[in-house]
């Protein structure tokens, strides 16, 4: 994942916790969020195209979310930031030469997909501003936590 697409779902998670139909503005969002605030400006711009958030210019303008934060998962900021999840060279899965001992590879990256878009797609703005992650996201974080552990790395 990019920063730029760890900023942009940084951000709407920020926004996520505003009131609705409250206007957050940019330096508001960069200063919460430690993000620069010309980055922002720029990762705003993104989300506006992909109708993730809405934009009112003039003295009392700012931002909020297009939906609500329910409606928006974190795969959908993701692909407006970087595009498609868990790309292999840009290639599509089903076209990349893999051949001989290789060949299962495909089948990894599938699963790789299929892991991060259950998750991702699963886990909304919502979810990530209230910390009610979805049953089977907080096992998975739980999981590697106890892993981490195990390492002493945590």
């Amino acid at each position: 994942m990019s920063a730029k697409a760890e900023y942009a779902v940084r951000a709407m998670v920020q926004l996520a916790t505003a009131d609705a139909g409250t206007l957050v503005k940019t330096d508001d969002i960069a200063a919460a969020q430690g993000i620069p605030p010309q980055f922002l400006v720029d990762i705003l711009s993104d989300l506006r195209t992909d109708r993730l958030v809405r934009s009112q210019r003039g003295r009392d303008g700012g931002y909020e979310l297009a939906r609500a934060a329910s409606e928006i998962s974190v795969a959908d900021v993701l692909r407006c930031i970087d595009g498609p999840l868990a790309s292999v060279r840009d290639i599509g899965l089903g076209d990349l030469p893999y051949a001989g001992p290789t060949a299962a590879l495909t089948d990894v990256w599938r699963a790789l997909r299929a892991s991060m878009r259950s998750v991702l797609e699963q886990t909304s703005l919502s979810d990530v501003a209230t910390g009610q992650l979805p049953a089977h996201v907080a096992e998975f974080a739980a999981d590697y936590r106890a892993q981490e552990r195990q390492r002493g790395h945590g």
